[in-house]
C-alpha cells in the first residue's frame, strides 16, 4: 500500500477526542492539546474506514489498491496495463473464471494482460447426435495452437506470452505458442 493516505495536512477528526473528556480534563490545555494530537493521527484512519465501501469499489478505488483488490479476485490484468484496464480486469474477473480453460477464457485473458487479440486453434470439439456410431469432431490427439500477430514481436513479449499460456491452458492439453507479425 501506498503512504499516501498515512497523513493528510489539514484533515480534521469527525469526532475529536477532546469533547469526549470527562469535564475535569475539558477544559485543561495540555490534554485538549494532546488529544489533538491523537485526532490528528487517527483522522486518515476514520476517514479510510468511513469510505471502506469505495476502496472496495474497482471503479472508485485509489489506483494502488486496484491491484490489491485484482489479487483477491484472481485479475488478470497485469500492472503494466493501464489504471482502466486493470480497473475492468478486476470488475469481470469473477464472470471471467466462470470461462476459464476453454479457448473463450484464453482468448480473453490474452486480451486482458497483453491488449492483443489471439487466435485459438483447437483439436477437441462436442457434438449431440441420436444415431449411434457418428464421426466424432476434432482429432484424438489433444493439441491447443495460440496464434497472435503483432506490430514487432520482442524477444520478452514472446516470453512472457508462452509463461503465460503455459500457465493459464488446460492441464492436460499439450500446447504451442506462434507469435506472427502483422
Amino acid at each position: 500500500m501506498s503512504g499516501r493516505r498515512a497523513a493528510v495536512p489539514g484533515l480534521r477528526s469527525p469526532d475529536p477526542l477532546g469533547r469526549r473528556l470527562p469535564a475535569v480534563y475539558a477544559a485543561d490545555e495540555l490534554a485538549q492539546r494532546m488529544t489533538d494530537g491523537f485526532d490528528q493521527v487517527l483522522a486518515p484512519v476514520q476517514a479510510t474506514l468511513d469510505s471502506l465501501w469505495a476502496y472496495l469499489s474497482p471503479a472508485l478505488a485509489p489506483e494502488d489498491f486496484v491491484d490489491w483488490l485484482g489479487g483477491w479476485v484472481g485479475a488478470t490484468a497485469g500492472p503494466d496495463r493501464p489504471v482502466g484496464q486493470r480497473r475492468v480486469a478486476v470488475s469481470t474477473a469473477i464472470a471471467t473464471h466462470r470461462i476459464r480453460g476453454t479457448a473463450a477464457g484464453l482468448r480473453a485473458e490474452i486480451r486482458d494482460v497483453f491488449g492483443v487479440e489471439a487466435e485459438i486453434v483447437e483439436s477437441g470439439g462436442t457434438s449431440w447426435s441420436a444415431t449411434p456410431g457418428t464421426a466424432l469432431p476434432g482429432s484424438a490427439e489433444p493439441d491447443l495452437l495460440v496464434r497472435v500477430r503483432v506490430g514487432e514481436p520482442s524477444n520478452v513479449f514472446v516470453e512472457r506470452l508462452r509463461e503465460f499460456v503455459e500457465g493459464n491452458r488446460p492441464a492436460h492439453v499439450p500446447c504451442r505458442v506462434e507469435v506472427l507479425p502483422l
